[in-house]
């Protein structure tokens, strides 16, 4: 119940408010127009981040682990197998373990499994492809992390912008609902205006509660890629200049088939694929076993010493369930590979297109709004303005007109957050830089145009 005052002076007191609700509503405008153009001193640049991600995150360590390892590999597949070393003591008496009188002899064996056929370069050919697959995947893993990094860092660009707008238009609706109050208590205003203004301003309190929670969540996010405590702090995003010109669909599509990581890994699967299936071919050829064999025997006329060379093979008598099975196995391996590459390619050029579409979607809206929206706005805030100052409008089309400003406002920060991740997809998909991430935008407020 609002305390019933005295009603003299009903036209000082609507001169009065009437500027009053001129000044409120042109704060916005004046202090973006004061706005320093330095930015912020906690700011983060996407460049600052993303050599963050670089240095810190767990999981490329784990990729470039995994590439070692596989490097590894390598050069064990190209050796034959250890050569075996064998000592025997052959027909001792027993117990006494003495040798028998002709028979008893001490013997050296050494021998060695040889594959033949080029069993070991195809091996290594594999395991080289296989380990290079390994390497290229490390890259693919980066520009995934550094994908990932920016979609966040413009997630929390946009939650920043959108709270910077909601407190901006909270500050004006509790004083408007301050203003809207003292015109009724006087019986210069209405009794639904104020609950209006109420019923604005708690909403737009759920707003920003929810913002902030969002960037909470998304900062917890950013955190975790950088392996730092969740609730790290972290600056407020300063935007990259992009790129004026829009790359074409076609260069796009031909950087992503020629530098991708991840088609390139599929690749190189293919040749790794293609090795083991050539292997497979000639595993049914039987290795080569060379044996060599030293012998000493006690005489009479002294110790006699005797010498042996063996050579075997081994024989594939389970070739129809063994090697047969092996080149079954290795055909598939190599079926799927190729048919991995195609289906990787087929998604890289819709990925590619999709990507280049939100770019330009983004690009054009942004500068309708830039040009066309949020000037037409603004004149119909000024032209609500004016026409309250006369009262040919009541006050909900001039609150209506500057929540709808500030609705646009709220939507341009959110099309310059999805040009920028439109631009992070093409660099994952294509393997290259596109965006500048250490040049910045001039500072400014948010959902401002700029001029």
């Amino acid at each position: 119940m609002f305390p019933v005052m005295h009603r003299a002076g009903p036209r000082r007191w609507s001169r009065t408010v009437a500027h009053l609700v001129i000044a409120l509503l042109a704060l916005p405008a004046c202090a973006s127009s004061q706005s320093p153009a330095a930015p912020p001193r906690d700011s983060l640049r996407l460049g600052t981040l993303l050599d963050a991600v670089e240095r810190g995150s767990p999981r490329l360590e784990a990729a470039r682990a995994t590439a070692r390892a596989a490097r590894a590999r390598v050069p064990g597949v190209t050796r034959p197998p250890d050569p075996q070393f064998q000592v025997g003591w052959m027909n001792y008496e027993l117990p006494g373990l003495r040798p028998m009188d002709v028979l008893g002899m001490t013997q050296v064996q050494l021998m060695q499994m040889v594959p033949v056929a080029g069993k070991l370069r195809l091996a290594g050919e594999a395991e080289t492809a296989r380990a290079d697959a390994s390497a290229t995947r490390v890259m693919d893993v980066s520009l995934d992390l550094r994908a990932r990094a920016s979609m966040i860092f413009y997630d929390i660009y946009v939650a920043d912008g959108t709270l910077g707008v909601a407190r901006d238009t909270k500050r004006l609706l509790q004083e408007i609902s301050d203003l809207a109050a003292k015109m009724y208590q006087v019986g210069e205003g209405r009794q639904a205006d104020v609950l209006r203004a109420d019923v604005e301003l708690a909403r737009m309190q759920e707003d920003i509660i929810r913002m902030e929670t969002m960037r909470t969540t998304m900062a917890a996010r950013l955190n975790a890629l950088l392996a730092a405590p969740s609730d790290a702090a972290v600056g407020a995003p300063q935007l990259p200049r992009f790129p004026a010109a829009l790359p074409t669909l076609d260069s796009l599509a031909q950087l992503a088939e020629r530098h991708r990581p991840m088609l390139r890994a599929g690749e190189q699967d293919v040749e790794a694929a293609d090795a083991s299936a050539r292997l497979a071919q000639r595993e049914i050829w039987p290795d080569v076993q060379v044996g060599v064999q030293l012998g000493t025997q006690g005489g009479a006329m002294g110790p006699q010493r005797m010498g042996s060379l063996m050579v075997g093979a081994s024989l594939p008598v389970f070739a129809g369930s063994r090697q047969l099975q092996m080149r079954e196995e290795a055909s598939a391996m190599r079926a799927m590979a190729a048919a991995e590459l195609a289906s990787m390619r087929a998604d890289t050029r819709g990925a590619v297109g999709e990507a280049r579409a939100d770019l330009v979607r983004a690009r054009r809206l942004t500068e309708l709004y830039r040009t066309s929206v949020l000037p037409q706005a603004e004149a119909t805030v000024t032209s609500s303005l004016a026409s309250y100052r006369v009262g040919s409008v009541n006050f909900m089309t001039l609150l209506d007109a500057q929540m709808t400003l500030n609705r646009y406002r709220q939507e341009l920060v959110t099309l310059e957050a999805e040009e920028g991740k439109a631009w992070a997809t093409l660099e994952m998909l294509t393997g290259r830089v596109l965006v500048d991430a250490r040049s910045a935008q001039p500072a400014r407020p948010a959902g401002e145009p700029r001029r």
